[in-house]
């Protein structure tokens, strides 16, 4: 019997190539190994997206970038979290044995609180209930469904902690394993992926390349690389090349050789490394736009295709709470 693999998508925002090396491409492969469960995260959204056209559209687009991706709703369960009306239910059950101070020392909390401090504000401005108790719904969408691993990256380790501590609690109370236990999968060697000005590509620092835009605006995206000051005949050093390590990723192994021997003996300026890095890219992601574009344009298919994940999951999340019901004597 195949492992439990859990992973969650947050629906904020146009999907980047950042997200899919860093998150999609790791979190497909491991439809290979284990039993893998996928959902869109919207009620975690609605902390920070409050208009409900920008959130119903986003919805559905994170969606049709998954499925295009690769993801196949036939070998894995994909759904939406708003459908699983357990995970609510064992939120409010989790509450009950999760302590103000673990929710004190969640990172997203802490940083709001800091930013705050350094505005001067008053350090709870701003801050909604959902924040706060984020962790415990992010325990409850894991731990329903007998999850054994969660793939997160080293910044995202403590909130699997505080999974584990919240069903530990529950467990050692009733003296018995009512919850499963999960892990972190930790995904120590995912690629950190630069962004147009050298940092990590990142929404929040605007220096995305969108992993579904049109070709043109591809290739202006592109051609927005920030470069340093060299010539054309000077030689360039491959290595620390933003560009070139955003080639890396979609060339083949002779041509990373061909432009690495290139960048080395000058002759080449930034204007043509961005071309080439367009079009090994724009290789790749043609296919997979085009089956965005189709998949995009027929909502109410993404839709049933998320109903009839939600049809799979919901039994599994009701056998749990049935679980956690009866060992707290109230089913």
């Amino acid at each position: 019997m195949k492992k439990i693999s859990l992973t969650g998508i947050k629906p904020t925002g146009d999907l980047h190539i950042g997200n899919y090396f860093g998150a999609i491409k790791p979190a497909l492969e491991l439809a290979k190994e284990y039993d893998a469960r996928y959902f869109i995260a919207d009620y975690h959204a609605l902390n920070t997206v409050k208009d409900r056209k920008e959130l119903n559209s986003t919805i559905r687009q994170v969606a049709a970038g998954w499925l295009a991706s690769g993801l196949d709703p036939e070998k894995v369960i994909f759904y939406r979290q708003s459908s699983i009306p357990e995970v609510f239910e064992l939120t409010t059950m989790l509450m009950a044995f999760t302590a103000k101070g673990l929710m004190n020392r969640a990172h997203a909390y802490k940083a709001a609180v800091q930013e705050n401090s350094e505005k001067g504000d008053d350090t709870d401005a701003g801050i909604n209930m959902g924040l706060f108790t984020y962790p415990v719904l992010m325990a409850a969408d894991i731990i329903i469904f007998d999850s054994d691993v969660v793939p997160v990256g080293k910044d995202q380790v403590q909130h699997i902690e505080m999974a584990q501590d919240i069903a530990q609690s529950v467990n050692a109370n009733y003296g018995q394993q009512v919850l499963k236990i999960p892990q972190a999968a930790v995904q120590e060697d995912s690629a950190v992926i630069p962004g147009l000005d050298g940092r990590k590509m990142s929404k929040s620092y605007n220096n995305v390349i969108p992993l579904f835009a049109p070709e043109n605006t591809l290739k202006k995206t592109i051609m927005r690389i920030t470069t340093n000051s060299q010539s054309v005949e000077e030689p360039k050093d491959p290595d620390t090349s933003q560009i070139f390590q955003l080639y890396k990723l979609f060339a083949d192994d002779g041509e990373q050789s061909a432009l690495a021997s290139r960048y080395r003996s000058g002759g080449m300026g930034w204007g043509e490394a961005k071309e080439e890095l367009f079009r090994v890219i724009n290789r790749r992601l043609s296919p997979i736009r085009e089956k965005f574009d189709a998949i995009i344009a027929d909502v109410p298919s993404i839709d049933k295709i998320l109903a009839e994940g939600a049809q799979k999951a919901r039994p599994i999340a009701a056998a749990t709470v049935k679980r956690f019901r009866k060992a707290a004597g109230i089913d």
